[in-house]
């Protein structure tokens, strides 16, 4: 016959030892459902930055190869300036909509702690 304590453990087989250590104080945030959508997607901003990155790096490393390489070719030369232009003129736009659109998931979270009255100030109807 099986315990309810011992769940189907061969006898002599020992459980091992549980420890807990209490928190002092826990403090509960309630998150609405939308809330939490927006931090578990994180900032949509974000694909913005990399993009950003990925362009501006372009950018630079092919007006690196324009300043120090002779280019006899003028197809190549105009490939090389379009991408350039091309890398910066995104990866600037990209990374001012970034700047403008970072803030959604920080701000989320800071009207979630707000809700939350300072300590000493007692809630309203609650004693």
């Amino acid at each position: 016959m099986t315990s309810p304590i011992n769940r189907g453990e061969k006898p002599g087989e020992f459980l091992p030892e549980i420890r807990r250590g209490r928190f002092e104080r826990l403090t509960i945030y309630e998150v609405s459902e939308a809330e939490l959508e927006i931090i578990e997607k994180g900032s949509p901003s974000s694909l913005y930055l990399n993009f950003s990155i990925f362009l501006l790096s372009v950018a630079i490393a092919f007006l690196i190869a324009l300043l120090t390489t002779n280019i006899s070719s003028a197809k190549v030369f105009s490939v090389f300036v379009t991408i350039t232009v091309i890398g910066f003129v995104f990866g600037l736009l990209l990374l001012i909509l970034w700047l403008k659109t970072r803030k959604s998931v920080s701000a989320t979270v800071c009207s979630i702690k707000r809700r939350l009255p300072p300590e000493g100030v007692q809630e309203k109807g609650k004693i």
